[in-house]
């Protein structure tokens, strides 16, 4: 009964209830990458609990440093904050007794990671990969190519049937983006 929270970039008050109510002990923070929806209130939450941060890749430092003006653009309350331990590619990371591979997907963001637990075959993988869909490439230090590379290079190979939670919207599989996915689908990258 011991967890993280992955990404907490806001609503705190609603997080700390979900798990007081499921009655896990929080031990840390995950961070995929340094956009204020996604962490903005992370170092908040670390401080008021005294949990660590784990998290992103310090190629997001440009993001993490601007919290306080993108949360005034977004109308929320946002803390720049330095991770505990920034995560590079083939790292890991425990969670009670479960560990976490962690494989940096740029694109998205520069310093973007994907948290992989491979006897679970599950995946947080944030803004790289939606149900029908992947991230933004249009922010700054965003490029496309990469998102397109992290994804078929890094996340195919884990196979079909890893189920994924992304940062905004529905779960899937690698397997049903493999099939379907207008952006990453193997047809639309096979027209290349």
């Amino acid at each position: 009964m011991r967890g993280a929270l992955v990404d907490p970039g806001g609503e705190l008050e609603k997080l700390k209830a979900a798990v007081e109510k499921a009655g896990v002990t929080l031990e840390k923070i995950l961070l995929t990458h340094g956009h204020a929806d996604h962490c903005g209130q992370a170092g908040m939450l670390a401080a008021e609990l005294d949990i660590p941060i784990e998290g992103p890749h310090e190629d997001d430092r440009f993001w993490i440093s601007r919290l306080e003006d993108d949360g005034l653009r977004f109308q929320m309350e946002c803390k720049t904050f330095e991770p505990t331990r920034w995560l590079v590619d083939g790292d890991t990371v425990t969670v009670g007794e479960q560990t976490l591979e962690v494989l940096h997907c740029p694109g998205h963001t520069p310093g973007h990671v994907v948290f992989f637990h491979r006897d679970a075959q599950f995946a947080f993988v944030g803004d790289v990969l939606f149900q029908g869909s992947i991230g933004r490439t249009d922010f700054p230090m965003g490029n496309h190519q990469d998102l397109l590379d992290a994804i078929t290079q890094k996340l195919w190979p884990l196979g079909d049937g890893v189920t994924f939670v992304p940062g905004h919207g529905s779960t899937s599989t690698f397997g049903q983006e493999r099939a379907s996915n207008p952006f990453v689908g193997d047809a639309v990258m096979a027209r290349g």
